[in-house]
């Protein structure tokens, strides 16, 4: 697999976040560990972890009148409302869920931004793919927090009925950039009680038809099967290197 420009081609850390720091300190440590990066700190980094139960919206969101009601309702359903730097509109995760921030040092890390979205999208595609998910990239009409390479994935008995799995994002800054992704492997009913209250709170439209789980279309599918098969998807990107995470908390 030949990357486009993504940044440095080579070696990538693999850091497997063993236990969630915190809802909102989870988000944030993508962020401090982007600034890492970009003062030549951090050498390009793959952080896997699964997280707390939260719904992370965009600015756009926060701008809203209804904001505080959607707010409101994540917290009675269980979820942790925040609001992230990166993406659109509002996206939910939970345990069930597999979060993966890659984060790369680059001297202009603006210039493979768009080509970033479509290689990523088809190298989490391809690991879903792997396991035995029929996955593609492409958005869904209706779909939550929509996305030109977001990767959703197909019925196999019912073709027309496709999911949002995976939802990607971006933050670039000056000499860095760290690529978002979310995988929703398992437990899709909590995901759409929570983005069915927090959207109509908004006073946004989407269809709870296209949220879905990879569970969902192959059943018994986990986790640690997901976030194994995107490891092996990215050995064909980077030469790997395992890491101890604990070491970034220092």
């Amino acid at each position: 697999m030949t990357a486009p420009v993504t940044g440095r081609a080579g070696t990538l850390t693999v850091m497997r976040q063993g236990e969630s720091l915190g809802a909102a300190e989870d988000l944030d440590f993508g962020i401090e560990l982007l600034n890492r990066a970009r003062r030549g700190e951090l050498e390009p980094t793959l952080r896997l972890y699964r997280p707390e139960p939260t719904v992370a919206f965009g600015q756009r969101d926060a701008k809203l009148p209804g904001f505080d009601a959607a707010a409101q309702a994540c917290r009675a359903l269980g979820f942790e409302p925040l609001v992230r730097k990166a993406g659109g509109r509002a996206a939910a995760y939970h345990r069930g869920t597999l979060v993966v921030d890659h984060v790369e040092p680059h001297h202009d890390a603006i210039a493979g931004a768009k080509a970033r979205f479509g290689y990523f999208g088809e190298m989490l595609a391809s690991a879903l793919r792997s396991v035995g998910v029929h996955a593609a990239v492409g958005e869904i009409p209706g779909e939550y927090c929509p996305g030109e390479f977001s990767v959703h994935g197909v019925d196999p008995e019912f073709p027309a009925h496709r999911v949002k799995l995976i939802g990607t994002a971006q933050r670039v800054v000056s000499g860095a950039w760290l690529f978002s992704s979310v995988v929703v492997v398992q437990d899709s009913t909590s995901i759409r009680e929570v983005l069915t209250a927090s959207y109509e709170a908004l006073g946004l439209d989407w269809d709870p038809a296209t949220a879905g789980a990879a569970d969902d279309l192959l059943p018994g599918v986990d986790v640690a099967a997901v976030e194994e098969a995107v490891i092996k998807a990215y050995a064909e990107h980077a030469e790997l290197h395992d890491g101890d995470f604990r070491t970034l908390l220092g």
